[in-house]
């Protein structure tokens, strides 16, 4: 593979190619010769089907329309029913990012109108749908990876020389080990570190969101032995939840610049709840454990790979990412490492059965011989009934509004509130409850526009509701944005019954713990609890029971009164049970190893126990900073 690009460039004509290099795992080709650029395609297919690698072809920059009349030419060329917003030049990839309202108007039947934008301007088209809701996060991504697109093109050319010019370390003999850096027998702080001769790897680098101080446990352990920062060779990140993202940044803090895996809504919702969470470190009087310019970093080097997509991502690990089915964008990770040696499924947070939102787990797989599975809902009794927990929460809310009172919903940005968003929408246009305001506050009207943004990713009952604008839940006028203080003191004094959905999920800032405060004395309010409620957690306290919580206030600490009705569902984005047991069940072809971690320790020895009693499989249920030996 170190001399794949002189390969390749043997078998095209000399002098047709005026550069050759990657793009990650991808090899693209430039040239300045335009009849070779339009009439030898089938040559790159061949060449395709020979080194079984993705190869493009592209006119070289300095061949390239006039940006001014490109764009001019561009919107000639494409009809106006499309509906244009804007267009965005890459110049060093010779890529041109068109964003419209319609696709497939621009597509053009056969893909004839790109093929006459290519044609007419040397530009590559890249056609992507306009959002439903705007969404400032998306726009300044956008924004980081195309002012920097020098500087990207660079950092994917070294991407891809790692991964093909060959073994860096002497390679005696072959091994793989995985150490639990967080995650082993608790939920938080995930960090798994994959190792082989060649490729250090490391999946996931969370936070522990029950650790309201910030104290060392929050965080993996970055300061075992084996691993050294500047050795890592690709961080892969299974989705957004800040126990799984949120100390990815610190990384690059300390002077990592290789590359970030994951999907591309993960990649936005991971960065709006980084950038959230130092806001609310700042507020709590803390100095941040890192800085928006490392969330900067973060988005530069990420490498966005959507589902099913096979990709190598060192010279001896292979990457799949599935639909994991937990939220948005969320992977199972598949690797298969060591040229077929040993494949490795990391399943991270998931969900196998079909939610409002989300379709299942994938569970099919070429090769499976390990399986890293989460336990958060893994003991004996989280067996969770999802009708009757929909059915109460309509209740909940009714007799909430009947009463006069304010229901408060603390959910996570990303999943469960989305799933709520939907629910109350079909409830209240059946009219099983009154129609009313639905509040959406903090992150949550970001996050939800986020959704919109890559249906893709969605099942494809709400996929097909949001291409339809009329019949789009997330549009539906219930749902109100709220923007500031001052709307927020109107929500509370106000004397009208209302659905507040704010985050934090765990009342560990946010808008949701300032609604907290001004609600919990109203007997006539509820709180619902939807989401998992870690312990050490304001919302695990309240949830246990405590009536009495020490709160911080000016300074000194007082005590809030929760005199409000408190309910408890169990019901999240996370398999419960029995769906972890089916998922095992029916993971094909069965694993000859079951890892479980992501749970607390009782639920992990448990669901262990359960998984080698029935189904006489090898299960391990590895502590924090253990190393277990695959091959």
């Amino acid at each position: 593979m170190a001399d794949i690009l002189k390969e390749i460039l043997e078998k095209l004509p000399k002098g047709s190619i005026s550069e050759a290099t990657f793009e990650a795992a991808n090899i693209v080709l430039y040239t300045k010769d335009k009849e070779f650029f339009f009439n030898e395609m089938n040559k790159i297919r061949e060449l395709v089907r020979e080194f079984k690698k993705r190869i493009e072809l592209r006119p070289d920059p300095s061949t390239c329309m006039k940006r001014e009349d490109a764009e001019l030419a561009i919107k000639k060329l494409v009809p106006k029913e499309a509906g244009i917003q804007d267009l965005i030049f890459d110049p060093p990839r010779s890529v041109v990012i068109v964003h419209a309202e319609k696709p497939g108007v621009i597509i053009g039947k056969g893909g004839d109108v790109l093929k006459k934008i290519k044609e007419k301007t040397l530009w590559i088209p890249v056609v992507k749908r306009l959002p439903p809701i705007r969404c400032k996060l998306i726009e300044s991504v956008r924004a980081v990876l195309y002012e920097n697109a020098d500087y990207r093109k660079k950092f994917l050319a070294k991407t891809g020389h790692r991964v093909y010019d060959g073994w860096l370390r002497a390679k005696k003999q072959e091994w793989i080990r995985l150490t639990f850096l967080g995650a082993g027998r608790q939920v938080g702080r995930s960090c798994l570190f994959l190792q082989t001769p060649e490729s250090r790897v490391v999946m996931d680098c969370g936070i522990d969101p029950g650790q309201e101080d910030g104290g060392p446990n929050s965080y993996p352990y970055l300061d075992a032995p084996e691993f050294n920062i500047s050795e890592i060779d690709a961080v892969i990140l299974s989705h957004s939840h800040l126990d799984h993202s949120g100390l990815v940044p610190y990384l690059y803090k300390y002077g990592y610049r290789g590359p970030v895996y994951c999907t591309a809504p993960t990649r936005d919702v991971s960065a709006l709840l980084q950038l959230d969470m130092i806001k609310i470190q700042r507020n709590d009087g803390r100095d941040p454990i890192y800085t928006s310019e490392d969330v900067k970093n973060f988005v530069l080097h990420c490498i966005t790979i959507p589902w099913d997509k096979v990709t190598d991502i060192t010279p001896d690990v292979r990457l799949t990412f599935f639909n994991s089915g937990h939220i948005l964008g969320s992977s199972v990770t598949h690797l298969n490492i060591g040229n077929g040696l040993h494949n490795l499924v990391y399943t991270a947070d998931m969900k196998y059965g079909r939610t409002n939102v989300l379709e299942p787990t994938h569970s099919q797989f070429a090769r499976a011989e390990t399986v890293i599975v989460e336990s958060t809902y893994g003991g004996r009794s989280n067996v969770m009934a999802e009708k009757d927990a929909n059915d109460y929460t309509e209740k909940i809310i009714k007799e909430t509004f009947e009463r006069g009172g304010k229901v408060l919903m603390p959910v996570l940005g990303s999943g469960r509130a989305q799933e709520v968003m939907v629910i109350i929408e079909q409830l209240m246009k059946s009219g099983k409850i009154p129609t009313c305001k639905v509040y959406i506050d903090g992150m949550l009207w970001d996050i939800t526009a986020i959704h919109t943004a890559y249906p893709e990713f969605l099942n494809r009952n709400i996929r097909d509701r949001i291409f339809h604008k009329e019949n789009n839940p997330f549009l539906s006028d219930i749902f109100v944005k709220v923007g500031s203080n001052k709307e927020r003191k109107e929500i509370i004094l106000s004397d009208e019954p209302c659905l507040i959905l704010a985050t934090s999920g765990m009342l560990t800032g946010g808008p949701s713990v300032e609604y907290l405060k001004h609600l919990a004395d109203g007997k006539n309010n509820s709180l619902i609890f939807s989401c998992y409620q870690p312990k050490g957690s304001m919302g695990h306290r309240i949830r246990e029971g405590n009536t009495e919580i020490p709160m911080p206030e000016g300074g000194k600490m007082k005590i809030l009164k929760i005199l409000m009705q408190v309910h408890k569902i169990e019901i999240t984005n996370h398999s419960d049970r029995r769906q972890l047991m089916n998922y095992i069940k029916r993971c094909n072809p069965t694993p000859r190893k079951v890892i479980v971690q992501h749970g607390e320790a009782s639920r992990c020895l448990d669901l262990a126990s359960s998984i080698h009693k029935q189904f006489r499989i090898e299960t391990i249920v590895p502590k924090n900073l253990e190393t277990i030996r695959l091959r």
